[in-house]
């Protein structure tokens, strides 16, 4: 196991710094020069270029990729251009309240996809088969900003029973958690249905019912935790895709998370924040597809010889 988490950090390696140049870059090639934001609209050309040697952007471009990603390494993510402050002094909590909205969204796409999942694989060809499908289908088929719309329209709006947007209690997540893990919870409702009834016709599910165990028994002792295994890497790459993917859901729920803080950041021009916020949500994606790959070969043991 030692020896297969060696080669997964060594492959995801030149994947990260591969990010971390894509992420630096952004700063050259986005329309607008950060120093002259920076020093401001009064600011003269010699007063430009003094701002712009104390920062090193004056040097060469790998130098200054260099500089950077050691800044980088030791936690430093520059100031805000537009209020001046470090930007590790508000990073951190909007990353934590992104997780929190990503760990809740994923725990509600966990209960709908898993308990979907499970009933309708036992009753292939049903009438709640057919009906968990379709509500399935419908739910990779809308959009998460439109069905946030419709739950403030219908919840806050209308019936008045949840707040529309902002943060600071658990009804403020409740709204932007549906919205954000309904699409999920389909697909792992119809993953998880698809690998449960391929096991379900497997040779040792026939050889348990031959045996006169009961049809629950087997489905819970047997069946499930069979068809979980491959169910566990779409999970993972949905909780990495949650947390990266909650940008436009934060926009519509004013959640103050790390979505939230690039769309002000983009609109503001606020190129240190960019980065910083693109820097932390693309390097947790790699986390978590790591923890997934670690966690799945440890779940099936053949994995660590690939």
């Amino acid at each position: 196991m030692i020896s297969l988490v060696l080669r997964r950090l060594v492959q995801i390696l030149p994947v990260a710094l591969l990010v971390s140049l894509v992420v630096f870059l952004l700063l050259h090639i986005a329309p607008g020069d950060p120093v002259r934001i920076m020093a401001g609209p009064t600011a003269t050309e010699a007063d430009i270029e003094r701002v712009r040697a104390r920062l090193g952007l004056d040097a060469p471009l790998p130098v200054q990729y260099v500089q950077w990603l050691g800044q980088v390494v030791q936690g430093n993510f520059g100031e805000s251009l537009r209020s001046g402050e470090p930007v590790m002094e508000f990073l951190p909590e909007r990353f934590v309240n992104t997780v929190w909205l990503t760990m809740v969204s994923m725990a509600v796409a966990l209960i709908l996809g898993l308990t979907g999942g499970i009933v309708v694989a036992s009753r292939p060809g049903s009438f709640q088969d057919t009906s968990v499908m379709i509500v399935a289908v419908a739910g990779l088929s809308i959009p998460s900003f439109w069905l946030g719309l419709i739950l403030i329209l219908i919840f806050s709006v209308r019936l008045g029973w949840l707040p529309s947007g902002g943060g600071g209690s658990w009804q403020h997540i409740i709204l932007p958690a549906i919205s954000l893990g309904l699409a999920t919870s389909a697909l792992i409702a119809r993953m998880v249905r698809s690998s449960l009834i391929e096991v379900l016709n497997a040779d040792y599910v026939r050889t348990a019912r031959a045996r006169g165990l009961k049809e629950r028994a087997i489905l819970i002792r047997h069946a499930v935790p069979n068809a979980l295994i491959p169910t566990i890497t779409v999970i993972g790459l949905q909780f990495g895709t949650l947390l990266a993917g909650a940008v436009v859901t934060e926009v519509v729920f004013s959640w103050p998370g790390m979505g939230s803080l690039l769309v002000s950041a983009i609109a503001n021009r606020d190129f240190p924040v960019v980065q910083a916020a693109l820097l932390v949500v693309s390097f947790s994606f790699l986390l978590v597809n790591l923890l997934t790959d670690l966690l799945y070969a440890w779940v099936d043991p053949r994995v660590r010889l690939v």
